[in-house]
């Protein structure tokens, strides 16, 4: 059983591209469909307390998986298998980097990367901001939710104005969130 936990894991750590919910369809065939380790209830299940649990979705679901078949050598099996794949590469990667990291063709490939990487950043806090003001609707001035855009505007001020902590900053901003909810 554990080594089909970490045979399984292994494949979805290294083949699941492209984020978290990427990989939970090759979970579900595993988990569900190939192995018969869960019902499809039990799997959807085990999504929405991955999604609400902190961490890498992927990596939930895998411990979730493993501590459901085989308890906490399970649960550690799977986790295991779900980021080796990650660890070799990253560190296949770090090797290469600092063989080659005075080669001009490196630094040009990094140069490039750079405004790419700020571009997915502005574009995941630009698409945070168009569902935090407009709801995700269309951008119409009737759509915008001002508690949203006070709290946003608050939020920014303190993190910038004063450094706030942004752990307080968020606590803060879903308990008003939560109050005027609830108003």
């Amino acid at each position: 059983m554990l080594l089909d936990l970490f045979l399984c894991f292994v494949q979805v750590g290294l083949f699941s591209i492209g984020g978290g919910y990427a990989a939970m369809p090759m979970i579900q065939a595993k988990a569900v469909e190939h192995y018969h380790w869960l019902t499809m209830g039990e799997f959807t299940d085990l999504m929405t307390i991955a999604e609400m649990t902190p961490g890498p979705i992927t990596v939930n679901s895998a411990t979730f998986v493993g501590i459901r078949m085989a308890g906490i050598p399970g649960a550690l099996v799977a986790t295991l298998g779900c980021i080796f794949p990650s660890c070799i590469i990253v560190s296949l990667l770090s090797l290469v980097y600092r063989k080659y990291k005075g080669l001009p063709m490196l630094d040009g490939v990094l140069k490039c990367l750079r405004p790419v990487v700020v571009a997915l950043i502005l574009s995941a806090g630009l698409s945070i901001l168009n569902l935090v003001v407009f709801g995700g609707a269309e951008l119409r001035i009737e759509a915008v939710d001002w508690q949203g855009v006070c709290l946003f505007a608050a939020a920014f001020f303190a993190l910038r104005k004063w450094r706030a902590n942004p752990i307080l900053v968020m606590t803060l901003c879903g308990a008003a969130g939560l109050l005027l909810g609830c108003i």
